[in-house]
């Protein structure tokens, strides 16, 4: 599939795959090795709110150190990638990548041949501390090929799947309900009824509540609150105050929306923004 990076300004988006990938598989400079790169690392800058829309690629592909708000559509979910886990996305997977203004994040492209069974599908994953430096350290240092050849592996080594439903969004499939779905992600606060959303997508309200269940799992209600806590994630790490993030994303009273997002993330926002200032990798893994 054709790979398109969009800006909302207009502007060319950075070249999340190929700028990466055309460092792996490639002699080192000024090297006569036959050795190439397992691993390759890159950091991404967004100025702009910038989309990826659906591409697949050869390698697998980490993203990791998220600043800001990243989302990943692939294997029929949203993934938000919060800054204390990574996301792992297998070679062969097609997906979508849609940052917000300001965001930054690391993208590491891993060839197969050094990690060929760590997952099928997409999941997330603890990016160690020792896992993190290693992986700019080989993206910035030329190493002897025996040395990058144990640090691919090792890096592989330290990350650790986790629990991905803290953040999975199901998505749906249907065009009248991801219409419906689009249009809470891209404004969350929106408070239609689901008799109001019948109506624009003509259908009947039995019928949408019925599809709604079916294809995401969860009721139209339950649905739209998962999708609000999505998004408030990003905000949060984002550095935007709880009353801020309360009212993007449709809850008037800061209260009542800690007390949503700790029954949905199993944490408070406050437990969860010190947890990215201290550096816990794992703030949201098994999170109900």
């Amino acid at each position: 599939m054709t790979r398109q990076a969009i800006s909302q300004s207009g502007q060319a988006a950075p070249q999340l795959d190929v700028q990466v990938e055309q460092q792996l598989d490639a002699p080192v400079e000024g090297r006569t090795s036959s050795q190439v790169y397992g691993v390759y690392t890159g950091y991404f800058e967004c100025p702009t709110p910038a989309t990826w829309t659906d591409h697949v690629h050869d390698t697998h592909e980490l993203l990791w150190g998220a600043r800001g708000v990243l989302t990943v559509e692939a294997d029929g979910g949203l993934f938000a990638v919060p800054a204390t886990l990574g996301l792992w996305i297998p070679a062969g997977v097609v997906h979508a990548v849609k940052s917000t203004q300001g965001t930054g994040f690391y993208c590491s492209h891993i060839n197969a041949r050094v990690a060929p069974q760590l997952e099928s599908r997409t999941v997330a994953v603890t990016v160690p501390t020792a896992a993190q430096e290693l992986l700019r350290h080989m993206s910035k240092f030329d190493m002897d090929d025996s040395i990058r050849k144990r640090s691919e592996q090792v890096v592989v080594g330290l990350l650790e799947v986790v629990d991905a439903r803290p953040m999975l969004l199901p998505m749906p499939v249907d065009p009248r309900l991801e219409r419906i779905a689009r249009a809470l992600l891209d404004d969350p606060a929106l408070d239609r009824s689901l008799e109001e959303w019948s109506v624009e997508v003509a259908i009947s309200v039995r019928n949408l509540s019925r599809l709604f269940h079916k294809e995401t799992g969860m009721t139209f209600a339950q649905w739209r609150i998962h999708a609000r806590m999505r998004v408030a994630l990003g905000l949060l790490a984002a550095g935007y105050p709880v009353s801020t993030v309360s009212r993007r994303v449709g809850y008037n009273n800061p209260s009542a929306f800690v007390q949503v997002f700790r029954k949905v993330m199993g944490h408070t926002p406050g437990w969860y923004v010190s947890s990215l200032k201290a550096g816990n990798h794992q703030s949201l893994a098994g999170s109900e």
